[in-house]
């Protein structure tokens, strides 16, 4: 593995493991095997590496989730789409997914915070897009789309979360039908 491939791997391992605010520059490179001249010519600085991290991350997802947006279908057929992209990408790399939810809930000074509100912004909005483009099947919305992105995004996460927690070693995929009653379960919310 190539110095910043490394680098940003045991970034967020130690990330993930002890939180940002306890990492030091000095535990990264040593895990890494590495010098903190290397880190510093690669990323400027321990925030320079978690918004690397993050902006690396977040391409990969934006292309998924926007090719689930691209799919023909009904909101619930977006949303399915939508809740399966969050969860083959928490599969594929559950320690970032779990730090991401982990920044987003410090403190509001922080600069690990600073740093991850534009992504958790630009994927609120989105999803706040995906119901106002489906006001025809809602009926009037009378501007609940922003209350039900947040429900949406809140069960989805709350699901990984605890999915992650009941079994931190289980490698499982979730499954479609999994997914699919997670929907289920919002739209009923929407609709009662």
């Amino acid at each position: 593995m190539e110095n910043r491939a490394l680098l940003l791997q045991c970034a967020k391992e130690l990330f993930y493991a002890k939180g940002y605010d306890a990492v030091g520059v000095q535990e990264i490179v040593e895990k890494a095997g590495l010098t903190k001249p290397t880190l510093y010519y690669y990323f400027g600085s321990k925030i320079g590496v978690l918004k690397t991290l993050i902006e690396t991350k977040f391409d990969e997802l934006r292309i998924s989730v926007q090719e689930a947006l691209d799919s023909e279908g009904d909101i619930r057929k977006h949303l399915y789409c939508l809740a399966e992209v969050y969860c083959r990408f928490f599969e594929q790399d559950r320690e970032f997914y779990m730090l991401m939810m982990a920044l987003f809930y410090s403190a509001r000074e922080n600069e690990a915070y600073k740093a991850i509100r534009p992504y958790v912004a630009e994927f609120y909005e989105t999803i706040v897009k995906v119901f106002e483009n489906a006001s025809h099947e809602l009926g009037n919305m009378n501007g609940r789309q922003r209350q039900f992105a947040v429900g949406f995004i809140g069960t989805v996460n709350h699901y990984l979360l605890v999915h992650c927690e009941i079994d931190p070693e289980q490698k499982e995929e979730i499954s479609k039908e999994q997914i699919t009653s997670l929907i289920n379960q919002f739209m009923y919310g929407i609709f009662s």
